[in-house]
């Protein structure tokens, strides 16, 4: 027999919408109206913001996916395709001009047809706003329109990751009608296939389907191809107990529930009437980010007696128990890929309290408190940086946790006087510079160094494919020996759908254009 389950009032609030879109309407009129299709979806928190440019963090790529887009997308493969480009750009023979046409009769949602001049504007903005963005402007000359339908980017020097860094959809150079950009955004205008209708903090982000989507020809591939909004509406629901959205799928109230504990999955298995399990395999990495702007992680030596006390493998062990779940290694990509390298691979997991005393005390280290910044929204987050913790005070560290909500994390790390390590984590993508943020300039961590400029310069200014595995050895070697972040090893999800749920395909953000609900 299942648990029952017990909610917040805010969490009772948003599970009302379940009960269908009519339950919203007044008395008299829910006779006549007809019932409409919608998707209850359970998130891990509550967005910080909605702005897709303003945020790396996973949770508003997810959301505004589905209202905004980009020039670029990824297929199933992680192979670049168009999305609002017409087609792949016109590369001048010195790799330093772009020419990007635009695809043409792609309708805003404020019922105007996107042209160069929405485009132009949204990647300035882009670059203005997104720690990406930011970082590609360094190298832009310039940005503008080539007649009504193209755009041209001229770059210092040649640049291979522009494209992947494009089609990112966390921070997301998004599209948006010229007349709503503004910082903060106060109207969300893009060209998806849902519109956004309202947001109620704490309760629910409403999103509806956009009947003058413009969507593209090809077969639905990845984020590529053509996207069918199906179901009427999108309702994401902020259930930030892990427990919660485990118990709400088992009681069948949520047609997804994101980022489960994995404990659950055995129960989840055996309720196969009203949940189904999703594994994501290949998810992603969970990593640690260490404060080199100010406080006591600014000294590089007391980083690496930080990193000697660590031991990814039982971290990992705490916040995932099946081995189904993790693999701890050390490479930053899997073996088999075109950037698998083993560089730095000795100071991974050396899990050794008493040569990391050795190496406070010669590097003038005098009790101060490391703060770790956590949150039990990502319960492997939390998990983790309990073993963290522990690690460190074997080593003679006087660690603390700050454990608060994600929506707190994400704004407090923007601030260098309030932690000393974070948690996070990142999807594995084929592309170097896509991911960790810190790779990038001005990333909560504020890294810098001239070894870093020097060997990401070398990585991204070679576009031979089979030249830029070996590039990114020398950067590897780089992270470990300056210690920026920590990348803890790999891990696979688990998620929940409803049998209802139809036509979902597992993916670092997960949508739900192309998904319809059975009857």
């Amino acid at each position: 027999m299942l648990q029952k389950l017990w909610i917040s009032r805010r969490h009772a609030v948003a599970l009302a919408l379940a009960v269908g879109s009519t339950a919203l309407l007044p008395l008299g009129a829910q006779a006549q109206a007809p019932a409409k299709s919608a998707l209850n979806l359970a998130m891990i928190a509550e967005p910080q913001t909605l702005d897709p440019m303003a945020s790396p963090a996973d949770l508003v790529a997810t959301i505004m996916q589905h209202v905004y887009e980009p020039l670029y997308t990824f297929d199933a493969n992680w192979a670049m395709v168009p999305m609002l480009a017409d087609g792949m750009p016109k590369v001048s023979a010195d790799g330093k001009r772009y020419s990007i046409a635009l695809r043409k009769g792609v309708q805003l949602h404020n019922g105007r047809e996107m042209n160069s001049e929405d485009v132009v504007l949204s990647l300035k903005r882009w670059m203005d706003v997104s720690p990406r963005g930011k970082a590609l402007a360094k190298d832009v000359v310039d940005l503008s329109a080539n007649g009504s339908h193209g755009i041209e980017i001229t770059l210092k020097t040649p640049y291979a990751p522009l494209l992947p860094q494009l089609a990112m959809p966390s921070g997301m150079a998004a599209i948006m009608a010229k007349e709503s950009i503004a910082t903060p955004l106060k109207e969300f205008v893009g060209t998806g296939p849902y519109k956004f209708k309202e947001r109620r903090p704490d309760q629910y982000v409403l999103l509806t389907r956009f009947d003058q989507y413009s969507a593209r020809k090809e077969v639905a591939s990845g984020f590529g191809g053509k996207k069918v909004a199906t179901v009427d509406e999108l309702r994401f629901l902020p259930v930030p107990n892990a427990n919660t959205r485990v118990e709400g799928s088992l009681a069948g109230q949520y047609h997804f529930a994101d980022l489960l504990p994995t404990e659950a999955l055995g129960r989840l298995e055996k309720a196969s009437g009203k949940t189904l399990p999703i594994l994501t395999p290949s998810f992603g990495f969970p990593y640690f980010v260490f404060n080199t702007k100010e406080g006591v992680m600014t000294s590089l030596p007391v980083r690496k007696a930080v990193q000697t006390s660590f031991g990814e493998g039982e971290m990992l062990a705490a916040g995932f128990g099946d081995t189904r779940f993790f693999t701890a290694e050390p490479n930053h990509f899997p073996k088999g890929t075109p950037f698998y390298s083993t560089a730095g691979a000795n100071k991974y997991n050396e899990r050794d309290p008493n040569k990391a005393k050795g190496q406070a005390a010669a590097a003038g280290y005098k009790g101060e408190t490391i703060r770790i910044l956590t949150s039990r929204q990502y319960d492997f987050h939390y998990n983790m940086a309990l073993i963290m913790a522990e690690q460190l005070k074997r080593a003679g560290f006087k660690a603390e946790l700050n454990v608060v909500d994600w929506a707190t994390l994400v704004q407090r790390r923007g601030d260098s006087k309030l932690w000393d390590i974070y948690i996070t984590h990142s999807g594995q993508f084929p592309e170097p510079m896509l991911s960790p943020p810190q790779l990038g300039d001005g990333a909560p961590g504020w890294w810098s160094s001239p070894a870093k400029q020097a060997t990401l310069a070398a990585l991204n200014q070679e576009t031979n494919p089979a030249k830029r595995g070996a590039l990114w050895g020398a950067v590897q070697q780089v992270v470990y020996d300056e210690v920026p972040y920590v990348n803890a090893g790999k891990f696979n999800s688990l998620s929940a759908r409803s049998p209802a749920l139809q036509g979902y395909v597992p993916t670092a953000w997960p949508f739900f254009w192309n998904t319809s609900l059975k009857n």
